[in-house]
Formats: C-alpha cells, sequence, structure tokens
C-alpha cells in the first residue's frame, strides 16, 4: 500500500516516551495507516499542530508534560482541538481512566494491550471522526457554490487574525461583488443567475492557491477572500488575476452598465494584527474600498495597507 493510501486510511500519532511500545504500535498499525510518533508531550504537540493527524494515541505518564497536559492543551489549540485521543497508558485504576475521559480523552487501553483490540478501537475512532468531519463540512460549505460560507470565513479569520499577530505578520482580505448581478438575474433567471455564481466563484477559487487562503461566499453575490501573511502587493496580484479569470469565463451579461460579460468589483485591505485593530476593522476596510471601486466604474479593484 502507497504512502498516499495509508494517509487516506488515516494518519496516527503515536505519543509515548518508551521507544519500545512506539514500535509495537507502529509495527500494529503501519499496514493500514500513516504512523507518526513523538517521545515527548511537548513534541507532540508540535506535531498535532504542524501535521494534523487524525486521531492520536496518547501514553498518560510521561517526563516533562504528561498525557493529561498534552491532551487539555489539544482541546485548547484551534488546530487541533477536533483531533480524537486515545489514552493506551500502563495506568489502570477506574479513576484513571474517568480522569483521561474528563480531560477530552474518547478512549482508554490498558497496557499491556492486545493489538487487535487497538486495531480495532483505532478503526471505530478513525470512522466516528470522517462522520464527524463530513457533518462540520456540510455546516461550514455554501451548498450552491462548494466554497466555504460565511460562518467558516468568521471562524477562520478569528484563529488566522491570532496567528498573524503572534507571527507579526500581515493578513489580507479581499472583498468582491458580481457587477449587476440583480439586472443579470432579472435578465437571464434565477438559474442561470445560480450557474453565474458557481462559474465565478470556481475562477476566484483557481486563484486562492495557497492551502491557508480561504474564498467564502459572504451573502448573495459577495465573496470574500482570506489571504493570511500576505501582505498589500501579494493581495492586488490574486486581485488582478481574479479580474482575468472572471473576464475568461465570458458569461454574457447584456444589461450590464460596464461590460457585455460578467465582471466584479473588489476592496482588497491589508493589516498586520495588533491591539488597535481587529478582524472586524479590517473587513470594514475592505468593504470601504469595495464601495469606491464600485462608485469609480466597477470591474476593478482597489486596495490599501492599513
Amino acid at each position: 500500500m502507497s504512502w498516499t493510501d495509508l494517509a487516506k486510511n488515516g494518519r496516527i500519532l503515536v505519543v509515548d516516551d518508551a521507544m519500545e511500545n512506539i514500535q509495537i504500535l507502529h509495527h500494529a498499525l503501519r499496514e493500514e495507516h500513516d504512523v507518526l510518533f513523538a517521545l515527548s508531550g511537548e513534541k507532540a504537540l508540535e506535531i498535532a499542530n504542524q501535521q494534523q493527524p487524525d486521531l492520536i494515541l496518547l501514553d498518560a505518564v510521561m517526563p516533562g508534560m504528561d498525557g493529561y497536559e498534552v491532551c487539555a492543551a489539544l482541546r485548547a489549540s484551534p488546530r487541533a482541538r477536533d483531533i480524537p485521543v486515545i489514552f493506551v497508558t500502563a495506568l489502570t485504576h477506574p479513576e484513571d481512566e474517568t480522569r483521561a475521559l474528563e480531560a477530552g480523552a474518547v478512549d482508554f487501553i490498558s497496557k499491556p494491550f492486545n493489538v487487535a483490540v487497538v486495531r480495532a478501537r483505532v478503526r471505530t475512532q478513525l470512522t466516528v471522526k470522517r462522520q464527524a468531519d463530513a457533518m462540520r463540512e456540510l455546516t461550514l460549505t455554501d451548498a450552491l457554490t462548494g466554497v466555504a460560507n460565511r460562518r467558516s470565513f468568521n471562524e477562520t479569520i478569528d484563529s488566522e487574525w491570532r496567528r498573524c499577530m503572534r507571527a507579526h505578520v500581515s493578513l489580507s482580505v479581499i472583498l468582491m461583488d458580481i457587477d449587476h448581478f440583480k439586472l443579470y438575474n432579472d435578465a437571464y433567471g434565477h438559474q442561470a443567475g445560480d450557474a453565474c455564481l458557481q462559474q465565478v466563484s470556481a475562477a476566484m477559487k483557481r486563484c486562492a492557491m495557497r492551502p491557508s487562503d480561504l474564498l467564502a461566499r459572504y451573502g448573495g453575490e459577495e465573496f470574500v477572500l482570506l489571504l493570511p501573511q500576505e501582505e498589500q502587493e501579494g493581495a492586488e496580484r490574486v486581485a488582478r488575476r481574479i479580474l482575468d479569470e472572471v473576464s475568461a469565463l465570458h458569461i454574457e451579461h447584456r444589461s450590464s452598465s460596464v461590460s457585455h460579460h460578467v465582471t466584479v468589483s473588489m476592496g482588497s485591505a491589508s493589516m498586520k494584527p495588533g491591539p488597535e485593530s481587529s478582524p472586524e476593522l479590517l473587513i470594514r476596510s475592505a468593504d470601504t474600498l469595495l464601495y469606491q471601486a464600485k462608485a469609480s466604474g466597477r470591474n476593478r479593484y482597489l486596495a490599501a495597507s492599513f
């Protein structure tokens, strides 16, 4: 089985200070899963936040940061809080299991463990996680266009704002509006309008090329693109690509006063997060620029740093 197939079956992080235990679990799981390992709680948190495994097998008793502290830190991390944790430990008292579950674990396996039991419980928890991920995806996705919805955008900009603040880097937002979309709906009908939204959003998504970029439907014919760790110059390059991609669609729009084809207007705002600013201020700034772009003729973008 290839590495890609193993990753599809689930990436598992094994955390234990004893290499012997890691080797046993790796041998038991490697044929079906991509297995990572960490010898300390601190390293486990680093891997969990960077690589976001699908499941963590965690020892409770470790020097330094123990399993309970690791589990609590995972639950407090926006990037790792949804990763299920199974405690695999030599502790056997009922109160130890209770403490693990109260810390946020989904299961508890006592050492010495049965390999077949570990495999079965891993499969069960991965199935549960896939189902939960699918449900979450439905609640965070716009049903018509397939891009993120406003709720997803609001959650993401808050977490990216904090991350960019810690890293002392800029965050950019591009607000985009399809020009004279109401007139398009009136002229061509709502089914054509839906198809137009799908085509335009797909074109915009092609311009959001980094994994961290997020395109969301903000409401009606308005979209928003979140560009973490991007300054004004980079955001302008993306805006120019969007103008070109939408123009290349050649979607007829005879009712537009701008062009015979569908066009978009954009406001691009860039800001380095700090105590005197906020995500709301960044969005309002982009919205003001969008308004100015429409007032000055549409089918263009205006950009600024704040």
